[in-house]
């Protein structure tokens, strides 16, 4: 049993081991596989993402690193691509995994905070209907894995604090080991909540041998990494600079109205009633670190022009704490009907139709989906871009076809036609973006080259920098009227190169 406040000097410190209750096995499961029969089944609806089209040319040129991530991503791309071939079935399957195991860690951390059954649905139905994760785990990325490794790290720290089994630290180094191959930013979770512990305790993890055999674990994983970048004169750094100078989510001031959007409008209440409840219940005074470590956070993220979902590895465990006290204590007066299953069954018809590619495609346009989900509309018009740049390539004279080369603006192009371009007869594409500048330069053939972008014709100019025969020749088009980033986007052919690759490459590389 706990030391009562008044017969303990820190009530967090002197905590004692209790049985946590049983684990809603049957509905949770049905939950976590009902998310992933329904991603797997929209799994191969229009098409892929220009970062899945990435992942699978960056397995092939398998690095310690990249400039834009660790390794992880592209070594599971080259493993499965390799037993299954290009299935986009196939390459989606294991995010749709991810998807559903983080519905179970949310119930399971809901479960070391003493939640009983109602409390674990409450907080795995508030994950399988949030819209960051469902789409996170219909597509290939790295945000899924983060996702629920990051929960995952989230629900070891709190059944530490319960049961101070210290063996459980070495898992949260372990999982911190697999995080930090998949992004780096985990490291920014693991320092809020060794602060939000040192705030509030319990601080006893500080004389753990397990503690210092779990960070060790971690550091090592991420060496090799790590050296990459210094190697590479740490382009991760700049990576993170052109990310906050994009500001996705309306920058800083929609970092906090976001996340009620990344996590639904209803079940937003949820975690923000958990938090609160964390520095205002003595039932959830334990676990205060959570608050701690989501307001610093917060705070982080809003210096540094992070991303909302960047706080997602919290959002279970603030789910957890607020259906806990809804579980012992009931809703706040004019707020039950929140928790109710017919909200959350509106809120599960909402997500799938905002996030999940359930409208035929020609209808895409004309929704809101491509508004409040860009990814989707990234996944629309691959092949029928292949097949415009193919035709610009059958256009060229025959002497000068055989020598053609293809550079083109972004990853996802030359990604789309390496997956496309062998069956329309295309020679290998060439990119300065992020990875796929170091995957190698076009060969010094002295024919012409076919170019991708800049975005419009009046941007085609600065190619006069390169070669002195510039001319437009094709403006591309999904066929759908979606707006994209290749829909309108202009096709050259550009001649009279002004010198060799080996000196023009250097200045093609580009990091966003």
């Amino acid at each position: 049993m706990t030391a009562p406040a008044s017969e303990a000097s820190d009530p967090v410190e002197a905590a004692v081991p209790s049985e946590a209750p049983v684990v809603a096995w049957r509905p949770v499961l049905l939950l976590a596989g009902v998310l992933g029969v329904l991603l797997l089944a929209v799994s191969a609806r229009y098409g892929y993402h220009r970062d899945e089209l990435y992942f699978r040319v960056a397995g092939r040129h398998l690095a310690w690193g990249y400039p834009d991530q660790p390794p992880l991503l592209p070594l599971i791309a080259r493993a499965v691509t390799a037993v299954f071939g290009d299935s986009l079935v196939a390459l989606r399957a294991p995010s749709a995994v991810f998807a559903s195991a983080g519905v179970v860690v949310a119930a399971l951390t809901a479960r070391e905070m003493g939640g009983g059954r109602r409390a674990q649905l409450l907080t795995a139905a508030s994950f399988a209907v949030c819209p960051f994760a469902v789409a996170a785990g219909h597509l290939f990325s790295t945000a899924t894995l983060d996702l629920l490794a990051s929960t995952s790290i989230v629900w070891l720290t709190v059944r530490w604090v319960r049961t101070r089994d210290q063996r459980l630290l070495l898992a949260v180094g372990a999982v911190a080991a697999l995080a930090l191959n998949v992004k780096y930013l985990v490291a920014s979770l693991l320092a809020a909540l060794v602060a939000g512990l040192l705030l509030s305790g319990p601080r006893e993890f500080l004389r753990r041998p397990m503690l210092a055999a779990g960070a060790l674990l971690a550091v090592l994983a991420a060496v090799p990494g790590l050296v990459w970048q210094a190697r590479h004169g740490w382009p991760q750094i700049d990576m993170a600079s052109a990310i906050a100078d994009k500001e996705d989510f309306a920058g800083r001031p929609g970092f906090i109205p976001f996340q009620l959007v990344l996590t639904g409008v209803f079940p937003s209440w949820l975690w923000i009633y958990g938090l609160w409840r964390t520095y205002r219940s003595d039932d959830l005074r334990t676990f205060r670190f959570l608050g701690h470590a989501y307001l610093l956070l917060n705070v982080l993220f809003l210096i540094t022009a992070g991303k909302p979902y960047y706080l997602s590895g919290l959002w279970a465990a603030l789910w957890a704490a607020g259906a806990v006290e809804i579980e012992r204590n009931g809703a706040p007066r004019g707020f039950g009907w929140l928790a109710s299953a017919p909200v959350y069954a509106v809120t599960a018809i909402t997500t799938v139709l905002l996030t999940l590619p359930v409208y035929p495609v020609k209808w895409l346009a004309d929704t809101p989906q491509p508004a409040v989900n860009a990814d989707a509309a990234e996944t629309v018009g691959w092949p029928r871009f292949a097949a415009q740049v193919a035709a610009v390539y059958r256009a060229l004279p025959p002497d000068e076809r055989s020598a053609a080369t293809i550079v083109v603006s972004n990853y996802g192009e030359a990604g789309a036609l390496d997956r496309y371009g062998p069956g329309l007869g295309l020679p290998r594409a060439y990119s300065g973006h992020n990875g796929y500048w170091y995957f190698g330069r076009p060969p010094e053939t002295g024919g012409p080259t076919i170019v991708v972008g800049p975005d419009n014709v009046a941007e085609g100019s600065g190619l006069h920098r390169y070669w002195s025969d510039v001319r437009p020749v094709a403006i591309l088009g999904n066929g759908v009227g979606l707006d994209n980033q290749e829909q309108g986007k202009p096709v050259w052919v550009c001649r009279g190169q002004r010198a060799a690759w080996t000196r023009l490459w250097p200045e093609f590389k580009r990091l966003s």
